[in-house]
């Protein structure tokens, strides 16, 4: 839902407002976010912190294959 820099900043504000958080970096042009920070925020307050300031978070589902199991 980001269309301007405005709308970028506006997320880095409240992801910077997270505790520990040190650093926050938002891409419009991908519409993501680089959070970093000592220790990094938990990813439901990170998604929480972005949707309280007014903008979607999608989501997905990852399947990942597993080789070389031999016992339960």
């Amino acid at each position: 839902g980001m269309t301007c820099a405005s709308c970028a900043g506006r997320i880095e504000r409240a992801l910077g407002a997270l505790p520990g958080v040190r650093h926050v970096a938002v891409n419009l042009a991908t519409e993501s976010a680089v959070v970093s920070g000592a220790p990094p925020p938990a990813l439901r307050d990170a998604v929480a912190a972005v949707e309280g300031a007014g903008y979607a978070v999608p989501t997905s589902e990852t399947e990942l294959a597993t080789e070389g199991m031999t016992c339960a």
